[in-house]
């Protein structure tokens, strides 16, 4: 239980930090970020392998670049359903989600 708190609040400082740096990515406050990140972990953990499954052979032809779509997509998808979390555009989405996908797995690392 506490290593997924820990995991929900890393993903909500990875939001907030891709915040502030991204133009185009806006969160109004701690809240917003961790009903995001809370949403993002349920989306990457039940729809992205599904995506991945029915995209394969697109992803097999752009040698894995094609899962950054798929990010970026399920990023916006949670950004339009959840107040206080904004994305302008698909470059921003593609930028955010790249960066996110970092900051957590440097953060997921540190906390092991």
């Amino acid at each position: 239980m506490v290593s997924l708190l820990t995991r929900i609040l890393l993903g909500a400082l990875a939001l907030l930090i891709v915040a502030e740096f991204i133009p185009g990515v806006t969160i109004t406050g701690l809240y917003p970020a961790i009903v995001a990140a809370v949403i993002l972990g349920l989306l990457n953990t039940i729809v992205k392998p599904i995506l991945v499954i029915l995209t394969l052979p697109i992803t097999i032809l752009t040698l894995g670049l094609f899962i950054f779509i798929i990010n970026a997509t399920l990023f916006m998808f949670a950004a339009s359903f959840i107040d206080g979390f904004a994305v302008d555009g698909f470059l921003a989405a593609l930028l955010a989600s790249f960066l996110v996908s970092i900051i957590t797995t440097i953060g997921n690392k540190l906390i092991d």
